[in-house]
């Protein structure tokens, strides 16, 4: 069973596409993310030298959201490790196990 996408080009609705649905749903996240991650930093770089050029305390919140930013770009991008052969293999062991 097929459906129609724009264009009028036929896609099976199967497995492959909603997992290569939702890596681009992920992905947008994450350029989002980025995205405020940087325009935020930039701002609170300009509120801190504007007003104490002597205390850099745009630091911590550039630090923390970093590690926050850096979490999210490796459960991004992390297909090699635990990507869709990984989950396979894993869904096959415990399917295993339980029989």
């Amino acid at each position: 069973m097929g459906f129609m996408i724009k264009g009028g080009i036929t896609m099976e609705k199967d497995e492959k596409y909603l997992k290569a649905k939702r890596r681009v749903q992920n992905l947008k996240a994450f350029y989002l993310h980025l995205t405020v991650y940087i325009l935020v930093n930039i701002m609170l770089f300009v509120i801190n030298l504007s007003s104490d050029a002597g205390n850099w305390w745009f630091l911590y919140p550039l630090g923390g959201w970093g590690i926050g930013l850096l979490v999210h770009g490796i459960t991004t991008f992390a297909y090699g490790f635990f990507g869709s052969d990984w989950e396979q293999k894993k869904i096959n062991q415990y399917m295993e196990k339980d029989k």
